[in-house]
């Protein structure tokens, strides 16, 4: 029995060669393979076709897949026939930076007070948070508009994009707080009463002890704000009319899309160009994320 126990395991330590880790290493990445390509291939026929005349794309002959000739003249289009480069991109970025910031910051002080405090119609306030979240937007877009117009008596801000600015986090902060609501409650109570007795007020709590420990929740809200910010369509549609003041993802369609003719080339130059902040962000900060959601709230 023991002798055969022991070439058992001679033969299993045997198995695991060099060799054997290579193949299996090889299995791994190559199962990895179909996915990666159906992942990218949107992004494929995007950069290659933004790098296609006119003439080839509309060739019926022609493949899809490749170009036979090299052109920058749809990203020359974009820079000199609209303003996505000098107006829409800057737009759609200060929208979303100051609205993702106000958001975040307004959610995660109502998501630790609805996660902490005890007091009268705490569940309440939180059902109703969810509730908010559900709301679309197709319905909260009808009642905004006459905010907008109120204000704008007094402020203008209709027809630029600081109405944007106003009426985004009528979405994101339910979204953020019901997200950080759940996120809060996973670290650990005594912590906080550790700090309370060394004299720091909620406050101070919060900042120093709280947030450093929820940050891949933190982190997980500013991701998901962002890209709720950056696609956002409906809104803008409603809100803006001048050109000048649009988003990336009103102009491309209200300028690059006349009637039934649709410049393709110079469309799928700026769907590629709008589509990289979102994807290099996510490359930098989704490990960062991941890692700290595996590692725990107490690490």
């Amino acid at each position: 029995m023991a002798s055969s126990a022991i070439s058992t395991v001679g033969l299993g330590a045997k198995a695991k060669t060099p060799m054997w880790r290579i193949r299996k290493e090889v299995v791994t990445y190559a199962s990895l393979i179909p996915y990666i390509a159906f992942s990218l291939f949107p992004l494929y026929i995007m950069f290659i076709t933004s790098l296609k005349s006119k003439q080839e794309i509309n060739n019926l002959g022609a493949s899809p897949f490749w170009a036979t000739g090299i052109t920058l003249e749809n990203y020359v289009y974009l820079a000199e026939n609209t303003h996505f480069f000098d107006h829409w991109l800057l737009n759609t970025f200060i929208v979303t930076a100051v609205s993702t910031a106000i958001s975040v910051a307004i959610g995660i002080l109502a998501a630790y007070a609805l996660a902490r405090l005890r007091f009268r119609g705490v569940e309440a306030f939180g059902l109703a948070v969810f509730v908010t979240y559900l709301v679309p937007q197709a319905l909260l877009f009808l009642p905004l508009i006459n905010v907008i117009n109120f204000i704008d008596d007094f402020i203008p801000i209709r027809d630029t994009y600081w109405s944007l600015i106003l009426t985004y986090p009528t979405f994101l902060i339910p979204f953020v707080t019901w997200l950080l609501m759940g996120y809060f409650r996973t670290v650990p109570f005594e912590v906080e009463e550790c700090a309370y007795i060394d004299g720091a007020s909620r406050m101070r709590t919060l900042l120093t002890i709280v947030l450093p420990m929820a940050l891949p929740g933190v982190a997980c809200a500013v991701l998901f704000s962002f890209t709720l910010c950056w696609n956002e369509f409906l809104y803008t549609l409603v809100f803006i009319q001048d050109e000048i003041q649009k988003t990336l993802s009103v102009g491309v369609l209200t300028e690059l899309v006349r009637g039934d003719i649709y410049f393709w080339g110079s469309l799928m130059a700026a769907c590629l160009v709008g589509s990289l902040p979102v994807i290099v962000i996510y490359a930098f900060f989704m490990d960062y994320y991941v890692s700290g959601l595996t590692a725990g709230a107490i690490k």
